[in-house]
């Protein structure tokens, strides 16, 4: 719904992070949205530490699951190797903070691995976009790179592969990754268990309203264009392979700060990330969660991970399978997701619940909409 004078002292800071191309426009859902990542901040003082390290491994999974609800959603681009810039990222994290192990070559290396990674997406997507690959044949192509890179690091387990100081590993793994700290010089800031938490959350947080931001935006309604209808955007004058490209790279940049979150995280980075398991893991979560909501996606990562994380706690080897059943009974009954679901839920309830005609949220601006 629109946002006026009339909706409180608090419109002007909410307007930018709502429109048509969101779900969730009231003082409500901003309300449960507080409430929520409240919630999370309180795990490591309720649950303690470990959870705090568990669940940075989760916030971070978070991050990746959006990076591609946000290009697959909102642009129409289903990408099945999300996890090589995630990997990538955190692969060059590695390299060069074992080999610069102050506060200066950590922070030198946060903004590497982030800039390798949007790169590494932006050459991909040139390649692929202005090569006139499409649909498809956009999935086929970066589960395949997904694919090679598994098997380039898998093969990399001699002495001779290394970087400097930093040994790559093969199947057994970088180790030795240090945490995350910022700084310049004796003065900076090293960031522990705790406060890698903290710092995933935040940088979960920060994406999501930034997202929000950017979709509802004039590029965000040229980009839910090209989704819809590629040509006829393009016959409007838009340059619907430069949206594409713009779009295919801030994903890749998004899952590169997660490649980074979760490497720091763990201290250790195996081939297992480039994984046939670890890429279809996105699609899943944005299929379940709905691909068109950004907070959809992060609520199916968070549940998901943690019901695999616990089935196997208990040892049970059901994960993939639970996995596997979940997305089908999801792309059966409801294919666009638990969250688009669920907010037409809410808006019928309102129509019920007031006799008064409720305005449904407006389409997105391109739309088509049935006579």
């Amino acid at each position: 719904m629109s946002v006026d004078s009339s909706d409180g002292p608090l419109a002007a800071v909410r307007r930018p992070f709502e429109g048509p191309n969101t779900m969730g426009n009231s003082p409500a859902f901003w309300l449960g949205l507080a409430v929520a990542v409240a919630v999370l901040a309180a795990m490591p003082v309720l649950f303690g530490l470990y959870a705090a390290e568990v669940g940075a491994v989760f916030l971070a999974y978070a991050l990746l699951g959006m990076s591609l609800a946000f290009i697959w959603g909102y642009c129409g681009i289903l990408s099945f190797g999300q996890v090589a810039f995630f990997g990538v990222a955190g692969y060059a994290f590695g390299i060069v903070a074992i080999n610069v192990a102050t506060l200066t070559g950590l922070t030198v290396a946060l903004i590497a691995s982030i800039a390798v990674s949007t790169v590494f997406a932006a050459a991909l997507g040139y390649f692929m976009f202005y090569g006139g690959v499409r649909d498809v044949y956009v999935t086929i192509l970066t589960l395949v790179v997904a694919l090679v890179l598994y098997t380039f690091m898998g093969q990399t387990a001699g002495g001779e592969w290394a970087v400097g100081d930093a040994r790559l590993g093969g199947f057994n793994g970088m180790s030795g990754v240090p945490d995350l700290a910022v700084g310049v010089g004796s003065t900076g800031v090293e960031i522990g268990l705790l406060g890698h938490y903290y710092v995933t959350l935040g940088a979960l947080v920060a994406t999501y309203l930034g997202l929000r931001a950017l979709v509802n935006s004039q590029f965000g309604y040229a980009m839910v264009a090209t989704r819809e209808d590629e040509d006829r955007t393009a016959m409007f004058g838009y340059d619907t392979t430069f949206i594409k490209l713009v779009v295919f790279t801030i994903g890749g940049a998004i899952a590169g700060l997660g490649g980074v979150l979760f490497t720091t995280q763990n201290n250790y980075v195996d081939p297992s990330v480039f994984g046939i398991t670890a890429a279809a893991l996105p699609v899943v979560w944005a299929s379940v969660g709905g691909r068109t909501s950004l907070l959809g996606t992060v609520g199916a990562a968070l549940a998901i991970q943690f019901v695999d994380y616990r089935l196997a706690l208990s040892g049970s080897e059901w994960a993939l399978v639970l996995i596997g059943s979940l997305l089908v009974i999801v792309v059966l009954l409801m294919p666009e997701g638990v969250a688009p679901r669920l907010h037409e839920y809410v808006l019928e309830y309102r129509e019920d619940a007031d006799p008064s005609p409720v305005p449904r949220e407006p389409p997105a601006a391109t739309e088509e909409v049935s006579d």
